[in-house]
């Protein structure tokens, strides 16, 4: 009896798993295809690899997603984010708004956040930024399957998040689009257990 009740619990609790990953799947591929680019206090581009001071592909085509929104009128300031990866001398934030003034973005409607090691330090510290600078919504910029993940990071925060992906950011292949995907669901599962 006892064993019987045990394994009605278990397939129970693996149902439920399986339908918390099912809405999770369908939420982050459902927002990597929409675009809700739109009037905000601050265009928010978030870090991706940078190599000897230069942005990475992934970053450049964020960068300059974000260049076409700027002006296109969207927001007055355009806020880059991102830490140091693996030389020490230069950060993504820093990368970022140094490209993005190269391109013609006055040097002050930009800042840089150069501390974050991630995406939910950058969400937390951004946050801070906006608060501090009176604003409460952004054009959130960022690959297609991140969007879901990075709107309710700073949502906790109290910050409104338009998503608006990097063009070609979704993934075609069945397989890389899914390893995509799970690994959204394992980052967003992450920081909902306050593990990071």
């Amino acid at each position: 009896m006892a064993r019987r009740s045990r394994k009605k619990w278990l397939l129970l609790l693996l149902l439920m798993v399986a339908g918390y990953v099912a809405v999770v799947y369908s939420s982050i591929v459902r927002q990597s295809g929409r675009d809700e680019s739109r009037p905000a206090d601050a265009i928010v581009v978030f870090g991706a690899a940078e190599y000897v001071g230069r942005p990475s592909p992934v970053f450049k085509a964020r960068l300059d997603h974000a260049i076409d929104l700027y002006k296109k009128g969207l927001a007055p300031v355009v806020i880059t984010t991102g830490g140091a990866g693996a030389d020490p001398r230069f950060t993504e934030g820093e990368v970022g708004r140094e490209y993005l003034k190269a391109h013609g973005i006055p040097d002050d409607h930009l800042i840089a956040e150069t501390q974050s090691p991630d995406t939910a330090e950058s969400a937390r510290r951004v946050s801070t930024i906006m608060r501090t600078n009176h604003m409460t919504s952004c054009v959130a910029v960022s690959d297609g399957y991140h969007i879901f993940r990075i709107k309710q990071m700073l949502a906790r925060e109290g910050i409104t998040a338009h998503g608006s992906p990097r063009p070609n950011s979704k993934q075609v292949a069945w397989g890389k689009r899914n390893e995509a995907v799970f690994h959204e669901i394992a980052s967003y599962t992450l920081w909902l257990m306050h593990v990071s």
